[in-house]
């Protein structure tokens, strides 16, 4: 049942991830503080008061619980959530709630928006996300949560506050916005998608996969299904900038102590005292 879904949590920096990952089972995650979830392979009761979701591909263990979703917060008399999606998909996933309202005979109220790579969306005047392409055998894409301010521009520093305030009403731009990386989370991916767009090494978050570790496993196969490596990790360990790094997502052959054995030997130092294995 999706009410029995398991969920591991971490804080940092003030932000909390909630959720969890198995590939082939389930793949779901959530930043309570601020408002917004990535993918829904299954639903957690707790996770239904999260009003937007970020999908990054329809392979069922990441969007199957996409309808119970839905129909729960209607049933709670919540508000709409909004869902955002690969552009490929929006009309099959539009279909298929459709399919879903008949069957159900309960409305599918929500607003859909299909993305692509380079899209913004705004969450609030404090955070923005950007689209960005992973490789994968399905459409899909990543998604990279930034933390915006605007400061003064540095031709004002030293102007008495009146002056600013007359230059801003005067319609001269006497800010400028600066992004900070907050979260990035990957879905599903070959190491492209982490390469093609180097932000990601940047986030203080980066919630990603590692779906297989083990050496006999070859590479070239993974990739071409667009999945990471253990090595794959190894051979970027200097690139990852990240404060945290959650790693999940792992094929369902390995056991948790083969995981945390075959990662933890073999990561350097550096790198795994930051990351965080979620299995």
């Amino acid at each position: 049942m999706v009410d029995n879904a398991p969920i591991l949590t971490h804080h940092h920096a003030g932000l909390t991830v909630e959720g969890y990952s198995r590939a082939a089972v389930q793949t779901y995650w959530r930043i309570p503080e601020l408002k917004l979830g990535f993918d829904l392979g299954a639903q957690p009761w707790d996770f239904m008061g999260t009003p937007t979701w970020f999908v990054s591909h329809t392979h069922l263990d990441h969007v199957a619980a996409l309808p119970v979703y839905i129909a729960r917060r209607r049933m709670m008399k919540m508000e709409p959530p909004r869902i955002y999606l690969p552009e490929p998909a929006l009309e099959d996933v539009r279909r298929l709630l459709m399919v879903m309202q008949r069957l159900d005979r309960g409305r599918m109220a929500c607003e859909l928006q299909g993305v692509a790579p380079g899209h913004e969306i705004a969450l609030s005047r404090e955070h923005v996300v950007t689209v960005f392409g992973t490789t994968h055998t399905i459409p899909s894409v990543g998604y990279l949560v930034w933390d915006r301010r605007h400061k003064l521009k540095e031709e004002f520093h030293g102007l008495p506050g009146e002056q600013i305030r007359d230059l801003r009403l005067s319609g001269v731009e006497v800010t400028r916005e600066v992004r900070i990386p907050l979260v990035a989370y990957t879905g599903d991916t070959s190491p492209s998608g982490l390469d093609n767009y180097p932000p990601v090494y940047e986030a203080k978050i980066l919630i990603t996969e590692m779906s297989f570790i083990r050496p006999n496993h070859r590479r070239e196969k993974i990739h071409k299904f667009g999945h990471m490596h253990l090595d794959d990790f190894l051979d970027r360990a200097d690139r990852f900038k990240n404060e945290v790094i959650i790693c999940a997502h792992y094929s369902t052959r390995y056991h948790a102590k083969e995981v945390h054995r075959l990662v933890e030997s073999r990561l350097p130092a550096h790198l795994r005292q930051r990351l965080r294995l979620w299995v």
